[in-house]
């Protein structure tokens, strides 16, 4: 394999413009709300879209130079494209199927389809897919079709391995299959991968760096475990399962200024008096009570938008609203829901200890 794969691209109409490197062997998930453009991004990589400035690199090869005109092909970047659709070939075996790629790539040599066959008995089997070698898309489960798609896509010896939500439209069983599956074909032989999820379990398992995508921006970067205990952005905090609120830091060496509300903490470095700051706690550190408690907490008043089962605990989450409440959670235990008896719609108080709360610099 060759080196890494760089991107850097504009695209006017939507908004986007990122810049981003994902070394050899690594893993770099994508994640964003709907609409912030990672599918976008994905498609630029893969050559499906034009972007209106910047450039594509995977080592020394340049696939894409918006400046100068260059745009290989898309059958001829070896970059391979794993969806939510296996997109399998109806009319082909899944041995057929995998065989496709080495077969259009080496067409014109001698001996061609008798490789092709070895390579397509060699990635079935890499996939835990041997004995579904002869069947048709048809008679194949969710999950063998995804395998067989994946067992596809690395028989064309990409260099690039782009997977747009690849386990989204699995069962449990099939997903978490496909997860080992991957865990063990990833970042092999030195290619780069490009992981779009909107699930936790998929980045904490596969990736090994993180980028939050909002309206077309990278507004965060870095190592998983990073990203996602130290959260800068709502969405990032949302995904990563913990609280986050923004505003400016107080004068006082320990709070967060957010519209009108005052949330107390424990102050991390560089944060500076007055600058933009944020509030990060934990739905487990939040207690639910119908009257307001004790101001040795963080309080807020909150209307329920819904309530969630999540194991043992019951996830009460707030309404969005502007007041320093809005979208926040909490998890309470079963017993104390039933206590409270809430229902959506209903106005509750939220509380916090301050020293449960962390607060860094925006």
């Amino acid at each position: 394999m060759t080196g890494g794969l760089a991107v850097r691209a504009i695209i006017e109409a939507r908004g986007i413009d990122v810049d981003f490197e994902v070394a050899a062997g690594e893993v770099l998930a994508v994640v964003g709300p709907n609409g912030a453009g990672k599918s976008s991004v994905l498609h630029v990589i893969a050559g499906l879209l034009r972007p209106d400035a910047g450039t594509v690199t995977v080592g020394e090869r340049r696939l894409t130079d918006a400046a100068s005109g260059v745009h290989v092909a898309v059958h001829n970047r070896r970059v391979g494209l794993l969806l939510q659709d296996p997109a399998l070939f109806p009319h082909l075996t899944a041995a057929g199927n995998v065989a496709f790629g080495p077969r259009a790539r080496r067409h014109r040599r001698q001996g061609v389809r008798t490789e092709a066959r070895r390579r397509a008995a060699h990635w079935l089997g890499e996939v835990g897919a041997t004995e579904l070698a002869d069947r048709r898309p048809g008679q194949l489960s969710g999950g063998q079709a995804q395998r067989v798609a994946l067992a596809r896509a690395l028989a064309a010896e990409p260099d690039v391995l782009l997977l747009d939500e690849p386990l989204s439209g699995l069962d449990v069983t099939a997903a978490a299959a496909m997860r080992r599956l991957l865990r063990g074909v990833l970042g092999r032989s030195g290619r780069s991968s490009v992981l779009v999820s909107h699930d936790l379990l998929d980045v904490v398992t596969l990736a090994d760096r993180l980028v939050v995508i909002e309206g077309g921006r990278i507004v965060e970067s870095g190592a998983v475990a990073d990203v996602l205990t130290a959260p800068r952005t709502a969405f990032g905090a949302r995904f990563a399962g913990v609280n986050l609120v923004s505003g400016r830091a107080g004068d006082d060496g320990g709070s967060v200024l957010a519209a009108g509300q005052t949330w107390r903490g424990v102050w991390g470095p560089d944060v500076t008096p007055g600058g933009p700051a944020i509030a990060v706690f934990a739905p487990a550190a939040v207690t639910v009570c119908r009257e307001r408690p004790s101001d040795d907490l963080n309080v807020v008043a909150v209307g329920v938008a819904e309530l969630d089962h999540r194991g043992p605990l019951i996830r009460v989450r707030a309404e969005a609203t502007d007041d320093g409440g809005g979208g926040l959670a909490a998890d309470i235990s079963a017993e104390v829901a039933a206590g409270l008896r809430l229902i959506p719609g209903e106005q509750v108080y939220f509380g916090v200890d301050p020293r449960d709360v962390a607060i860094r610099p925006s």
